[in-house]
């Protein structure tokens, strides 16, 4: 009899004849041909084109847009894409583990937690039959294509894009003065007088200025960190499960990491009465100044521009503009559905803007920041970058 033991004992192989060796490689390479031939037909009944496609998507949950290839556990909007793209069959396997393989790029690197309404991606991919029905189906429902157009062979959607507009839907509670209590944001109502205050230092972003203050790692003398606002303002008062809120848009050229962010958050400073008004002129010299970050739930990326690219070839009779007008309604539909409902049920729960609120005391908004100060800003930049 055999011993239990002898169970777990691999099987002794027989070394395989020559022409059984043969038999083998002969399957695989039957396999492999089979593959190849499979490949070469769907590239021919559907030959790859450079397209662009409009995305819209909730951020909660998600380590930012960009994918961050072998880093499984930090799920990006990316990942959720290239995912799609494959089991919809727009793009074959070996693409989703080097995107320049299909040229992808887009316009706007979204930080973690950040939702779009209108991200735009460019890339090459088959032009499948129902392309944008077939991706949506592998799409979760807070990630959603709603419209593609073909582009130019040499269109690069970063590149090309002249202007980025960004919204941010915030409790007016962040506009009370600093002695108001705030455990019953829902009672708060923003006063007329407080809302133009806002927007009349919102105005003075506008134009061209040195925002070196605004993001980490970033000289003074850095050319890069010189943007071009051309608005930003803040809307009127609605009501939200019984809460008041109000959407902060602004329009740029471009916009560096966090940048938005401190941007909200130093004018919050000064409406509520902890920095005045002349650091915002200060925030622009050389001095590093401190500036506190607002927290990233409210912001979505609204609206990318090609105003360059519609004028050089969106009358050629070629090609389309890049313009979403006709999914206006669509846009809206999805972020009633799901990027308002996130922020408000979020906001009223987890009560991140009051949370934030109570660090302003300890910012030093009348000398330079110390390198103390500076060094925790960086470390408090890399947590969020990370966590």
């Amino acid at each position: 009899m055999m011993s239990d033991g002898a169970k777990d004992e691999p099987a002794t192989k027989l070394p395989k004849r020559p022409n059984e060796e043969n038999e083998d490689e002969s399957v695989q390479t039957t396999k492999r041909i089979k593959v190849d031939v499979e490949h070469t037909e769907d590239e021919k009944k559907y030959p790859k084109k450079k397209v662009v496609l409009l995305m819209a998507y909730s951020g909660k949950g998600y380590y930012g847009m960009q994918r961050n290839t072998g880093t499984s556990q930090f799920r990006t909007i990316e990942d959720e894409l290239v995912t799609a793209l494959i089991k919809s069959g727009c793009i074959p396997e070996n693409h989703g583990d080097d995107m320049k393989k299909m040229s992808f790029q887009r316009c706007a690197r979204t930080d973690k937690g950040v939702s779009a309404a209108g991200q735009v991606v460019s890339l090459k991919l088959r032009l499948i039959e129902d392309i944008v029905e077939r991706i949506n189906e592998h799409l979760p429902p807070q990630i959603k294509v709603l419209g593609f157009k073909r582009v130019t062979q040499g269109f690069n959607s970063k590149n090309n894009c002249d202007a980025r507009t960004y919204s941010y839907m915030l409790p007016t509670v962040a506009f009370s003065p600093k002695d108001y209590d705030t455990s019953n944001i829902a009672a708060f109502r923003l006063e007329p007088e407080s809302l133009q205050r806002a927007n009349r230092l919102f105005s003075l972003y506008k134009g061209t200025h040195n925002f070196h203050n605004f993001t980490s790692q970033k000289a003074p003398n850095d050319p890069s960190a010189r943007r071009y606002i051309t608005e930003m303002s803040c809307g009127e008062p609605f009501i939200r499960s019984d809460t008041e809120f109000a959407v902060i848009t602004v329009r740029g050229q471009s916009f560096m990491m966090h940048q938005i962010r401190k941007m909200i958050g130093l004018v919050i400073a000064v409406v509520k009465g902890y920095a005045k008004e002349e650091v915002m002129e200060r925030s622009w010299g050389q001095d590093k100044v401190d500036i506190p970050k607002a927290p990233g739930l409210g912001l979505v990326l609204e609206r990318v521009h090609f105003d360059r690219y519609n004028k050089r070839f969106g009358g050629d009779g070629l090609h389309e503009r890049l313009e979403w007008d006709h999914k206006a309604e669509a846009i809206m539909a999805f972020k009633e559905d799901h990027i308002y409902p996130t922020i408000v049920e979020t906001e009223c729960q987890e009560g991140s803007m009051v949370s934030w609120m109570s660090t302003l005391p300890i910012h030093d908004f009348d000398a330079t920041a110390s390198i103390t100060q500076e060094s925790k800003d960086l470390k408090q930049d890399k947590e969020d970058e990370s966590d």
